[in-house]
């Protein structure tokens, strides 16, 4: 593709995104500058408006389109680098603000989660009172989200997602991305109760069971209703009889059956119980 020729001194290709943060930096160091005797934007070329930059880059999203449902001929770059204008050129502007969450969504569409996730963060810390921090914030999770691994891999990015749903739940209970981060949330801390569930299976294999009761104790006390409870307390109960610890063990797997009578592993530690003695019939 032939790369469109442009008037004004902010088009040109960007070799990474600028946030809004840096934006702002910008726009300050340019008004400093023009105190200075700077050439005057009419000498630098006529920026376009606002306005009109914005509706260029919805324009050019709305115009995108998919050839034989794999080719998207979208340029989302340009349209990209239109809103990037509005908050180079008009940073205190009403769209600038808008034009910020555009390039984040546009990224965060394109799979491109570390530069949206910049724009995402960027809006929040810039405008934490705006309406639409529960999305920036949601939208960050998700960002998060997208990238994290499996529970057998590592959590950093889980947790990550964990701790900004935690902060979109606890500033904004009522907002509507609160509700839907409660089904997120709860399927991430899932995966870390999980993560923390194998690390035990591992130090139990190795025969290592103070380790590996550390481990169930912690998905017990910190990923607690979450479907992980029966196991964990098994796995506890088991490692305590080896560790010669039987009454505690004995507690454990009591709790099982008068808990979780109907799951799978209240068989098994019923059979690790020890028997009763039958009442005499005097």
């Amino acid at each position: 593709m032939v790369e469109r020729p442009t008037s004004t001194t902010s088009r040109a290709r960007r070799p990474r995104p600028r946030t809004a943060l840096a934006a702002l930096c910008a726009g300050a160091l340019a008004s400093a500058a023009g105190c200075g005797g700077a050439p005057a934007p009419a000498e630098l070329g006529e920026v376009p408006s606002a306005e009109t930059l914005y509706e260029e880059g919805k324009r050019i999203l709305a115009e995108g389109r998919e050839l034989f449902w794999f080719w998207d001929t979208t340029d989302y770059q340009d349209a990209i680098d239109r809103f990037q204008d509005i908050i180079d050129n008009y940073p205190y502007s009403d769209l600038a603000v808008v034009a910020s969450l555009e390039i984040a969504d546009t990224y965060f569409a394109r799979e491109r989660y570390e530069e949206a996730l910049s724009y995402y963060r960027d809006f929040g810390e810039l405008h934490p009172t705006h309406g639409r921090v529960p999305y920036a914030l949601h939208r960050a999770a998700l960002c998060y989200y997208h990238q994290a691994k499996d529970p057998g891999r590592d959590q950093t990015f889980t947790k990550q997602a964990v701790a900004q749903l935690d902060d979109l739940m606890r500033r904004f209970p009522d907002a509507p991305e609160a509700r839907e981060a409660e089904a997120v949330w709860r399927e991430l801390r899932t995966r870390l109760g999980m993560h923390v569930m194998q690390i035990g299976d591992f130090y139990m294999q190795r025969e290592e069971y103070p380790s590996a009761a550390s481990r169930f104790r912690q998905v017990l006390n910190e990923y607690p209703g979450l479907g992980l409870d029966p196991q964990a307390l098994y796995k506890l109960g088991v490692c305590y009889e080896r560790m010669n610890r039987p009454d505690e063990a004995g507690k454990i797997f009591q709790v099982i059956l008068d808990n979780y009578g109907d799951t799978e592993v209240a068989e098994s530690a019923a059979e690790l119980l020890p028997e009763q003695p039958v009442p005499s019939a005097n």
